[in-house]
């Protein structure tokens, strides 16, 4: 068996510079050893095989291994299940200290509570990290130690903490001689893993001249006004200090806060992990859905006959991405003009959207549906059309997404009328809130 290693093990934090975990299992004063696993028990409940996201990680895998080759080093990928895959290594390696970044989603939860369990047996350290958030956990609480519930206090608290040391990137270019001298490991095709080659395009990271008029630019889905960050912060291709760095160096508070919500998600899903498949607010939870499959199918599609939904959906089928203000309407009118279970949309959103976040995506979708913490009232109800004229009022939005609207013979009727919707949703939403 060769001689002593620590192991370092990439999930969210796909980047050798500025990645915590990394830079601490590079202090340890033994040789590191980078692995990638492709769960299984994740990718099996992929139903695209062509899913855009296993692409955007195989060549992001690829492109990291590229890099650890030019350091004499290399990425150990493996098809497995954690539990196999660890197993596999504890025969190969003699490894003393396991490192990675914490991860806040209950699956990758327990994960890492088995793999810790597992190591200990063979007493090998688990050394997990904070690297994709600022803040986390118990980082920013209430005065009684107590997790905040609602937004506002709790970016007031953010603020007050931020400091110089927050933001300040892990030095790991340093230590990167101490990487493990291997020479290049085999790479699985995407085939081998039971997937093809995805056709979509990814954004680039490019942010930094886009925060500037984010303020002004960011609710109108037919410019390029936001910066379609949420795919490289999902899987860790950027730092999360960088970008809030550059925020607080641009004085762009706007977007700043945007990556705090982000936060404040990430901790309420850590300290209320029921929130992933139940509402934040119990009582919600005694809602009587209607949900009608055909209209499902409808607002899937696109086909709703109410313009910027359609939009914004058909936008999401092509590309896996929708505009932020869109995604708050097509989920505000699936949850309350077609009284469809909120799950039934986020589940939707999670097979297609390029930077599905369980936290933030759950967050968005009960705070529309009016369930979640510090959620828009259920009397709120966006209307379609008051959207559109506000936020896309030449049309070119939904011209490139709904050309035949330009010819309403073509386009389909409305689905529901919005005023009988609107009546509907009051009553069975204040129904399930007075029992």
């Amino acid at each position: 068996m060769d001689n002593a290693i620590a192991i370092f093990w990439f999930r969210r934090d796909l980047r050798l510079e500025d990645n915590a975990g990394l830079y601490h299992a590079l202090k340890s004063g033994l040789p590191v050893l980078p692995i990638f696993i492709f769960d299984k028990e994740i990718l099996k409940n992929l139903e695209d095989k062509s899913d855009a996201r296993v692409t955007f990680i195989y060549q992001t895998i690829k492109a990291l291994n590229e890099g650890l080759q030019k350091l004499d080093s290399s990425l150990l990928v493996i098809y497995d299940t954690p539990e196999e895959a660890w197993k596999k290594l504890l025969t190969k390696y003699n490894i003393k200290a396991v490192y990675t970044n914490h991860d806040y989603e209950p699956y990758a939860k327990k994960r890492d509570e088995a793999v810790a369990q597992n190591l200990k047996k063979h007493n090998i350290s688990f050394n997990t990290f904070k690297d994709q958030v600022i803040f986390e956990k118990d980082e920013i609480v209430k005065d009684d130690g107590k997790p905040y519930t609602v937004y506002t206090p709790y970016n007031r608290k953010w603020y007050s903490k931020l400091t110089p040391f927050y933001l300040k990137p892990y030095p790991n270019k340093k230590y990167f001689a101490h990487l493990f001298k291997t020479k290049p490991f085999p790479l699985p095709a995407l085939k081998d893993l039971g997937f093809e080659k995805s056709d979509l395009e990814f954004p680039a990271i490019h942010y930094k001249e886009l925060i500037l008029d984010y303020a002004e630019k960011r609710n109108f889905p037919a410019i390029k006004g936001t910066s379609h960050i949420g795919l490289h912060l999902r899987f860790g291709t950027v730092s999360i200090r960088e970008l809030a760095s550059t925020a607080s160096t641009f004085s762009q508070k706007t977007w700043l806060n945007e990556l705090i919500w982000r936060e404040f998600y990430m901790m309420i899903l850590y300290h209320f992990p029921q929130t992933a498949n139940h509402a934040f607010r119990p009582e919600y939870d005694h809602i009587k859905w209607v949900n009608d499959e055909k209209q499902f199918e409808a607002w899937c599609k696109g086909e709703t006959g109410f313009p910027l939904v359609d939009a914004g959906m058909r936008e999401l089928n092509a590309t896996g991405y929708m505009h932020n203000r869109v995604r708050m309407l097509v989920a505000s009118f699936l949850s309350k003009h077609l009284l469809i279970d909120w799950r039934w949309g986020e589940r939707y959103f999670a097979q297609k959207l390029l930077d599905y976040e369980m936290a933030s995506n759950v967050g968005g979708w009960q705070w529309a549906a009016g369930c979640g913490t510090d959620a828009a009232p259920y009397f709120r109800i966006f209307s379609p059309d008051a959207q559109l004229k506000k936020f896309d009022p030449e049309l070119k939005y939904i011209k490139k997404w709904v050309p035949e609207y330009a010819d309403i013979s073509k386009y389909p009727q409305p689905i529901i009328d919005h005023a009988f919707a609107r009546d509907r949703c009051l009553k069975v939403f204040k129904e399930a809130l007075t029992k």
